[in-house]
């Protein structure tokens, strides 16, 4: 099982999802190819019903603690509730590209 699918799955089975989106961005940093250290996650669950950004994210650290701790570096979270995620009128926002490391010394 690949970093990703199990980052899936746990969220899956603590937040039952309405929508739920896991993308490897690892891609766009400075990191061996194939790695599995930079994910976007956008998560839309009724569990953020009443509850602020903070709690939400603290909600999803805790669910990934095994990940944060081993092979995840790093982790943008677009958290909704379903009421917000309806309303929304543009989808949830994309990553910047990467400007530190290497990359941005060898610019």
């Amino acid at each position: 099982m690949t970093v990703q699918q199990d980052i899936e799955q746990k969220l899956q089975a603590t937040f039952s999802p309405v929508a739920l989106e896991v993308a490897n961005e690892s891609h766009m940093h400075s990191v061996p190819a194939n790695s599995e250290t930079h994910f976007r996650v956008v998560l839309v669950s009724a569990n953020f019903d009443g509850c602020r950004s903070v709690a939400r994210h603290q909600q999803v650290y805790a669910a990934l603690a095994e990940q944060m701790a081993g092979p995840v570096h790093a982790l943008a979270l677009h958290t909704y509730s379903p009421a917000e995620w309806q309303a929304r009128e543009q989808p949830a926002p994309a990553s910047p590209q990467c400007h530190g490391g290497s990359k941005a010394e060898s610019q």
